[in-house]
């Protein structure tokens, strides 16, 4: 296999580099950077493909990462980083043993295979990195199907989405969705499919409480963003409107998006046994 090997901040580190930290770098190459033992076993149990896996012969390596580079296939081949590059390149405190360049994967619906009665969410215009990673890992817990994203948000691949996922990110298909026609097209295809698709809108001023809802039939979730909610251009896809209850002395004014998700999905799938 080949192996590149790199002793300074030549080129082929700064690619590394901005598959860290540019967003628009990281769809110029349509790749990122992934570190971590349970979202690098991951992406490999879950068919991605690996680019390349990186690491530094002089520091210390465990058995699961030598057994990681010696039976994982990497399409452009290896690289071995000095120790203090790979020590600048590592997000941890503790430097990574092992990081791995992922290549994307396209934006397709049919990404999105369905295991029973459809439960979906979608995300919109998400804010927080924490709070997209947590979700997702929500969506893995809980059995959903998959995650639409509408707006302009956090980036999906960012590192810190993908490590707050805790490796849910690659067994939970997320579909990125700019376009309300496309949407459209998307809900109007699973509705056809399934017979219906509920699609219920979040927000903290609602009559209609959650538990009150049959969510046994296919449903989306619509989650709004952390700041201003539901965007206008969404809330005509709903089919209605539900909040989730909260204790009459409580001086919150509303769930964080992640908790209100985690609370949807459950009662999701508490009613459907």
């Amino acid at each position: 296999m080949k192996v590149t090997k790199i002793h300074s901040k030549n080129a082929a580190y700064q690619k590394l580099e901005v598959l860290s930290t540019n967003r628009n770098k990281r769809y110029k190459y349509y790749e990122f950077l992934v570190e971590g033992v349970r979202n690098i076993n991951e992406a490999i149990k879950n068919g991605w493909e690996i680019v390349s896996l990186i690491y530094a012969p002089a520091l210390p390596m465990s058995d699961w990462a030598k057994g990681v580079i010696k039976s994982t296939r990497t399409t452009e081949g290896n690289i071995e980083l000095d120790a203090p590059l790979m020590q600048d390149l590592s997000d941890k405190e503790d430097t990574s043993e092992l990081m791995a360049v992922v290549k994307m994967r396209p934006d397709d619906p049919d990404q999105i295979k369905f295991k029973g009665v459809p439960l979906l969410a979608l995300f919109d215009r998400p804010s927080n990195k924490g709070n997209l990673g947590t979700i997702i890992r929500t969506l893995d817990a809980l059995g959903a199907d998959g995650l639409i994203l509408t707006g302009h948000g956090v980036d999906l691949y960012d590192r810190e989405v993908v490590g707050a996922s805790m490796g849910s990110f690659f067994n939970v298909p997320v579909i990125r969705m700019p376009r309300h026609d496309d949407l459209a097209a998307f809900i109007a295809d699973v509705a056809e499919k399934y017979g219906s698709l509920q699609v219920v809108g979040t927000t903290a001023h609602a009559d209609v409480q959650l538990r009150d809802l049959d969510l046994t039939v296919p449903t989306m979730f619509m989650i709004g963003c952390e700041t201003d909610g539901l965007s206008d251009g969404l809330r005509p896809f709903c089919t209605t409107m539900a909040t989730i209850p909260m204790a009459e002395t409580s001086s919150a004014s509303s769930f964080n998006v992640a908790c209100a998700t985690t609370v949807m999905m459950y009662e999701a799938v508490r009613q459907r046994g």
